[in-house]
């Protein structure tokens, strides 16, 4: 990979906390499948018997929620909406189709993946405080059966949603070239940034350039003989 043409979209950091969203995603998810279709038993051999995923579910369910929010912290400042998201919307027709329009300009995220981190952090609000309500061994018993019921009913439509959400924003990584490898190697090409990302593309240019002009000049040898 030659670095003079590739530019640094994931930081280490990033790649590492939503690797392990990921796994931490799928283990979470199969485990509440399988409390919520209990006939489906090969969903809870992922932590064991039904009885110990019970108990983990909700502690793994905790940490993705801390490791979600790690990632707010890290990129809600890409995913503030503007007027070109509402152009990208407006256009959602084309971009379905492979044309999405050039003129444009799209920063580090484009309008679907803002959709999709913010539908993220809700989802994951709505199963973190349900999830609470809905535990018998610490906070179950503060709450009266028509609330757990009505906890239950939220809390599983919004693991559902979370799981089509996850699905589809798999399926659209694979479907954009490029977006695989960029997630594992932290870069992606110029080309590639400029197609997809071109007003992030141009931010990265100017302050790539803009480092490059600080740099302090190497000093000449005025000590050489002549």
């Amino acid at each position: 990979m030659n670095k003079e043409e590739m530019i640094l979209r994931t930081p280490l950091i990033v790649r590492f906390f939503h690797i392990c969203i990921v796994i931490l995603f799928i283990i979470t998810a199969l485990s509440g499948l399988s409390i919520f279709f209990p006939s489906i038993k090969a969903f809870a051999l992922v932590l064991g018997t039904p009885q110990l995923v019970r108990e983990l579910h909700p502690f793994l369910g905790c940490v993705i929620f801390v490791l979600l929010m790690f990632m707010l912290f890290k990129l809600a400042h890409h995913n503030i909406l503007n007027k070109n998201d509402v152009r990208w919307i407006k256009n959602i027709d084309k971009v379905i189709a492979g044309k999405e329009p050039e003129d444009i300009p799209i920063g580090k995220y484009n309008a679907g993946q803002k959709f999709l981190f913010w539908c993220i952090m809700g989802l994951i609000s709505v199963l973190l405080i349900t999830g609470f309500i809905m535990w018998r061994r610490y906070f179950a018993e503060y709450f009266s059966i028509e609330v757990i019921r009505i906890a239950i009913f939220f809390h599983s439509l919004a693991a559902i949603a979370l799981i089509l959400l996850i699905i589809g924003h798999a399926y659209m990584a694979i479907w954009v070239k490029g977006s695989i490898k960029g997630m594992i190697t932290g870069y992606v090409s110029r080309a590639w940034a400029k197609k997809n990302h071109s007003q992030w593309y141009n931010d990265e240019m100017k302050k790539n350039h803009q480092i490059e002009l600080n740099k302090p000049k190497e000093k000449s040898d005025t000590n050489n003989a002549v």
